[in-house]
């Protein structure tokens, strides 16, 4: 099978001791969270340029790609209209966001909330990227001690909850079906190289794959794990989750037999995690029906899902392009374009109750008032 050369790089020495710790052989999953994640060595925790508008080694600001936040604060200025909304009808005054990045969302929603009116207690970033938390301080810092910084969530927390490019960040496990038979897609050493490994495996897709042709895939135990933890810890609030994805029945149609693992670096894309892991990210694309139904068994109810375009559309963009100037007007339209990221980028919301009887007087968020896809979860 395909293999990648390892460079003299500390991260991938830790991989290929992890992969010799565990016999030989570690889950992608595993890959993925190392690549990413190891402490002081994965993509997201050193130090490099990683959101931005420019590619590394072209005059600007070096990056690897570019997030609807960086691309225009028209973005988080619509979002703020729907946190807004939720803030009031869930009657909580904290915001939660997870994975924040380079702090633009942030310093757009609450600058836009503060321009709003609506009165906000406390922000509260979840990121364990040490390197990140410095720019977002230094972003933020006109807000003072409003807006503080965890690793991890407390056992009873309140809110409203927004995560952007964050599902598809989180590990996910391979699954080939080669002549017929399943089996779970890892990373193992041929010399000093890492190389794909394959090994039967009882683990399946979440629905039948049509025909009979190979076909490779990924299932998200951790994002659901994620809505899991998530419903636990949250015993009162709304969540918004923004990312591309599809649903399930889109997701797994028979065409799509390569999978949805992409790498990102220099704003170009490649297939391959296996080469230079750590210096590129890794994503895959969310399924969201798992994450609807993960949510909705761990005691969320879903307010709605829809297209990013029709998402910002409904939250006021449209409204706000009026007194936008020329180069916001552009990026924005590649915000709700459908060739750009207007229909893969979905959104989906979810609400907790302190009461989960209490279910009546269900609000209509704003954000899906028109164009709701809920019934194609």
């Amino acid at each position: 099978m395909q293999s990648a050369a390892i460079l003299a790089n500390p991260l991938q020495a830790q991989i290929a001791s992890a992969i010799r710790r565990a016999g030989g052989w570690i889950g992608f999953d595993d890959f993925m969270a190392l690549a990413l994640y190891a402490p002081e060595l994965g993509y997201y925790a050193h130090g490099s340029a990683k959101f931005g508008t420019m590619p590394v080694g072209v005059k600007g600001e070096g990056s690897d790609f570019v997030t609807a936040p960086v691309m225009t604060p028209l973005f988080g200025r619509a979002l703020a209209a729907q946190v807004a909304q939720a803030l009031a009808a869930t009657e909580t005054d904290e915001i939660w966001e997870f994975g924040a990045g380079s702090g633009a969302l942030a310093q757009q929603l609450l600058s836009e909330l503060v321009r709003l009116g609506v009165a906000w207690q406390r922000y509260t970033i979840v990121d364990l990227s040490g390197s990140l938390r410095a720019r977002q301080r230094d972003k933020l810092a006109t807000f003072g001690d409003k807006v503080r910084w965890v690793d991890q969530l407390p056992p009873k927390m309140q809110g409203v909850v927004i995560g952007n490019e964050v599902l598809d960040a989180m590990p996910v496990k391979l699954l080939a079906r080669r002549a017929g038979v399943w089996h779970e897609r890892g990373v193992a050493m041929e010399g000093e190289s890492f190389c794909w490994r394959d090994q039967a495996t009882p683990l399946r897709p979440p629905i039948e794959i049509d025909g009979p042709h190979d076909y490779l895939t990924e299932i998200h135990p951790q994002a659901e794990g994620f809505m899991r933890t998530l419903a636990d810890h949250l015993q009162h609030g709304a969540a918004f989750f923004i990312d591309y994805g599809f649903p399930e029945h889109e997701y797994y149609h028979p065409q799509r037999h390569m999978g949805t693992v992409m790498c990102h670096r220099a704003h170009l894309a490649d297939a391959n995690p296996l080469v230079d892991a750590g210096e590129k990210d890794i994503t895959a694309h969310v399924n969201f029906t798992g994450i609807a139904l993960a949510a909705q068994e761990a005691g969320f109810g879903v307010l709605g899902y829809c297209t990013q375009a029709r998402f910002l559309m409904n939250c006021g963009l449209l409204e706000l392009l009026e007194n936008a100037s020329f180069q916001d007007k552009a990026m924005a339209q590649k915000l709700i374009s459908e060739h750009e990221m207007g229909e893969l980028f979905k959104v989906i919301g979810l609400e907790k109750r302190a009461n989960p009887d209490d279910a009546a007087d269900r609000w209509q968020a704003i954000g899906f008032a028109a164009g709701d896809r809920t019934h194609t979860l």
